[in-house]
C-alpha cells in the first residue's frame, strides 16, 4: 500500500503510543513500530507483553506465513533457544483451517532482527537473518501464498491461542476499522482449497493434516519409512520433516531422488518453506550426486549413455540366438543386467541362481538359463572395459567402494530419499552408507505402486532396518474426486507391501479428500490424434503453465512435439522443468513426471509393443498399470486420457 509521507508519520506516531506501555528498550520499540505501520496492509502484530525472555518478541502474520520474531544483535543459546523455539512450535500448531488441518510446527518461520545496519553472524541456527536497515525484505514477500482473509481468519485465533502477546494495529487516516472484520476458522476452507488447488504446495506451506503433522514431528531412533498412494502428501511431509530435523541439528542436509527432474522442482518449494537453510540443504539428483562425489575424492566418472548402448547391442548380437527363445526382446535382458544383476550388485553366477532374488521379475529362469544370461552379462562387460566405459550402475559401485574405504568427512545432519522405490538396491546401499543408521537421520519416501522401473527389493535387503518406524499416509488431498476414480480403475498391483513386506495401502483403497474434477476419455487414430489434442488444448478452463502432456516412450514424445510445434502451442520439456511459473505446456515421459502434479493433464496412450507372451507380457502388462497409474494421478482437477489405435477409425469422444 502507498502511503503519503503524512500518513506514514501518523501511523508512526499511533504505533509509538500504542507500544510506550509494552515495550520499554529503544530497540525494540523503534523496529516493532517499523512492523506496526505494515499492519495496514495484510500483515498482523502480535507483540510480547510476558516479561520472560525465551519466548519472540512478536508474532507477525502476513502473506508469506506466520513469523515467530526476535530482536537482539545475536540468536539466543542453549536452553534459551530451545524454548523459544518449542514455545513458537507448539502455541501456534493449535491453529486450524477449518477443514481439519492444523498449521504445523515446521511452517512457523523464525527471523532475527539486529537492530542497526547489517552484521555478519555465522551460524544462526534456525533463524532467518534481517538487519533493522533491510526490514523490506520481510514486509515484502516474494512469493506469497495467504490472501487477505486467510490473514484474518488466523490472526483470529492466533489471538485466542497466544498467552502472553497482545494484538495491535494501526489505522490509516481516513479509513474505518470496522469494515473489515474478522473471519471465524471455518470460513477458511472454500478459499485455502482453491489455492491449494492451484498452486499444489502453498497451501502445505502452513497447514497439514493431524497424522500429517504427528510424522514431521515424530523422533525415530533409527531410519523411517513413509509410504502410502499417490497424492497422500508424502514429499510435502518429508520437506516439513527435513525443516524440523534441521532445525534441531547442525551440518548439512540432503534430498535426494532417482528422478531427474524433481530436485529442482522440490528445492523452489523447500526454499519457500525454510528459506533460513538454504545454505545448508542440497536439493540433488542421485547420479548427480555420486558424480560430484567421486570428482571430489579426484575419480570422476562420466557415462556416455550412446557407446554404453553400442557396447550393449555388440554383446547381444553374441547372445541373441540363445536368449531369443525365452524372451524376444533385447529391452528384456538390459533390465535383467541393470536392475538384476548389476542393481543388486551380484558378483557371481552363484549369487545370481540363489532364489527368490528375482522379485518384481515374472519370468522365472532356471539354473541353465540363468547361466546364459550371465555369459551375456560377461560379454557386456567385456564390451565396455575395451573401450574404458561404464555404465551407471558402474559409477554406483565405484561411488559405494569409495564411501566404504573413506566415509564423509561431514556428515549429513539428515537425508530424504523421495521416489525411493525406482532407486536400486546397490543405490540403496549406497544412501546407507552417506546417511548413516542413527536418529532421524534417514527418511525414505515412496509407493512400491508408483515404481514405473521392472525389479524389486525390500528395504531389509539394503540393510535399512524400519521395523516400527514406518508411516502409511491414506488420504489422496491431490486429485480430485473424479480424476482419483479414474486412476483407480488400473489394476496396477492393487495388493501392494510397503515397500518392507507389510501390507501397504493401494490407490483403490485411498480415502478421497476433494471433491469435484473432471476426467475424459478419448480413441481414435494417430490420423485423428492431432486434432483431438490441439482442440483439447485450446479449450483448456486452466493456465496452459499449469497443464502437462504426459506420453509413455521417448518415441512419442517426439510424435507429439511435432503435432504442438504445428498448432504453435508454447512447450518446456520436462526434463527442463525446475518449478517456475511460465505459460507454456509442460511435456514428458511418465518416467519424467513422477512426483510432480499439475492442475490439468493430458495423457497419449500410443500402441504398447507386441511379441511378449507368458510371464514377459504378464509383467510388462503390470509394468504398463504402474505407470497408468502415476500419469493419471498427476492430476489434479482435470484429466484428459486419450488412447491411439492405429485400426480404430471411429471419432471415439467421450466427452
Amino acid at each position: 500500500m502507498a502511503l503519503s509521507k503524512h500518513a506514514k508519520r501518523v501511523l508512526q506516531q499511533q504505533a509509538s503510543a500504542l507500544l510506550r506501555d509494552k515495550v520499554r528498550d529503544a530497540d525494540h520499540r523503534r523496529i516493532l513500530t517499523a512492523l506496526l505501520v505494515e499492519t495496514v496492509g495484510n500483515w498482523r502484530l502480535f507483540v510480547r507483553t510476558d516479561p520472560r525472555d525465551d519466548r519472540a518478541d512478536a508474532f507477525f502474520i502476513g502473506p508469506e506465513g506466520l513469523f515467530a520474531v526476535t530482536i537482539a544483535a545475536g540468536p539466543p543459546q542453549g536452553n534459551g533457544l530451545h524454548a523459544l523455539v518449542r514455545h513458537a512450535e507448539e502455541s501456534c500448531a493449535g491453529i486450524r483451517d477449518g477443514s481439519g488441518r492444523e498449521l504445523t510446527g515446521s511452517a512457523v518461520h523464525f527471523v532475527l532482527i539486529t537492530p542497526g545496519p547489517q552484521r555478519v553472524i555465522r551460524d544462526a541456527g534456525p533463524f532467518r537473518v534481517i538487519a533493522e536497515t533491510e526490514l523490506a525484505k520481510l514486509l515484502k514477500p516474494a512469493a506469497p501464498h495467504l490472501n487477505r482473509r486467510q490473514i484474518e481468519a488466523i490472526s483470529e485465533q492466533t489471538g485466542k491461542i497466544l498467552d502472553g502477546y497482545v494484538p495491535l494495529r494501526v489505522q490509516t487516516p481516513g479509513h474505518s476499522t470496522a469494515a473489515e472484520g474478522f473471519l471465524d476458522a471455518g470460513t477458511l476452507v472454500e478459499a485455502e482449497v482453491a489455492a491449494a488447488q492451484l498452486r499444489p504446495f502453498d497451501s502445505w506451506l502452513t497447514f497439514l493434516h493431524p497424522h500429517q503433522r504427528a510424522v514431521v514431528t515424530r523422533d525415530y531412533r533409527g531410519p523411517a519409512r513413509i509410504s502410502g498412494p499417490a497424492g497422500t502428501g508424502k514429499t510435502v511431509v518429508a520437506l516439513h520433516r527435513l525443516r524440523h530435523v534441521a532445525r534441531r541439528t547442525a551440518g548439512p542436509v540432503l534430498f535426494t531422488t532417482f528422478v531427474r527432474t524433481l530436485p529442482p522442482v522440490h528445492e523452489a518449494a523447500f526454499r519457500r518453506l525454510a528459506p533460513e537453510f538454504g545454505d545448508r540443504a542440497e536439493f540433488v539428483h542421485l547420479h548427480a550426486w555420486v558424480r560430484r562425489f567421486l570428482t571430489a575424492r579426484g575419480r570422476p566418472v562420466e557415462v556416455d549413455a550412446r557407446a554404453v548402448r553400442t557396447a550393449f547391442g555388440r554383446a547381444w548380437s553374441r547372445h541373441r540366438a540363445v536368449l531369443e527363445p525365452i524372451e524376444r526382446h533385447d529391452e528384456y535382458w538390459r533390465t535383467e543386467i541393470d536392475r538384476v544383476i548389476k542393481g543388486r550388485g551380484f558378483t557371481t553366477l552363484e549369487e545370481y541362481r540363489r532364489p527368490a532374488v528375482r522379485r518384481g521379475r515374472e519370468l522365472r529362469l532356471g539354473h541353465e538359463q540363468k547361466a546364459a544370461v550371465w555369459q551375456f552379462y560377461e560379454t557386456y562387460q567385456e564390451m565396455l572395459a575395451e573401450r574404458g566405459l561404464r555404465d551407471y550402475n558402474d559409477v554406483i559401485d565405484i561411488a559405494l567402494t569409495e564411501l566404504r574405504r573413506r566415509p564423509l568427512e561431514i556428515r549429513y545432519a539428515a537425508v530424504v530419499v523421495d521416489e525411493v522405490q525406482d532407486i536400486t538396491l546397490n543405490g540403496l546401499r549406497l544412501i546407507k552408507e552417506l546417511a548413516g543408521t542413527g536418529p532421524n537421520q534417514l527418511l525414505l519416501v515412496g509407493d512400491g505402486q508408483q515404481q514405473v522401473y521392472p525389479g524389486g527389493w525390500r528395504l531389509s535387503d539394503a540393510g535399512i532396518p524400519v521395523l516400527g518406524r514406518g508411516e502409511v499416509l491414506r488420504v489422496n488431498y491431490r486429485n480430485r474426486t473424479e480424476v482419483l476414480t479414474f486412476a483407480q480403475r488400473f489394476d496396477a498391483r492393487n495388493e501392494v507391501d510397503d515397500l518392507d513386506g507389510a501390507s501397504g495401502i493401494a490407490l483403490k483403497n485411498a480415502e478421497a479428500g476433494n471433491t469435484g474434477g473432471t476426467a475424459v476419455s478419448w480413441h481414435g487414430t494417430e490420423a485423428e490424434l492431432a486434432a483431438e489434442l490441439t482442440r483439447r488444448i485450446a479449450g483448456l478452463t486452466v493456465p496452459l503453465g499449469q497443464t502437462a502432456l504426459i506420453l509413455f516412450q521417448r518415441q512419442d514424445v517426439v510424435r507429439c512435439r511435432r503435432i504442438l510445434r504445428e498448432a504453435g502451442v508454447p512447450v518446456l520439456s520436462l526434463d527442463d522443468y525446475s518449478g517456475a511459473p511460465d505459460d507454456h505446456l509442460k511435456v514428458g515421459t511418465v518416467h519424467r513426471a513422477k512426483g510432480l502434479d499439475f492442475q490439468a493433464v493430458l495423457v497419449v496412450e500410443f500402441p504398447a509393443r507386441t511379441g511378449e507372451s507368458g510371464a514377459a507380457a504378464e509383467e510388462a502388462s503390470e509394468l504398463r498399470d504402474r505407470q497408468r497409474l502415476v500419469a493419471a494421478t498427476r492430476a489434479r482437477d482435470f484429466l484428459w486420457w486419450g488412447v491411439v489405435d492405429e485400426g480404430t477409425d471411429t471419432d471415439g469422444a467421450a466427452g
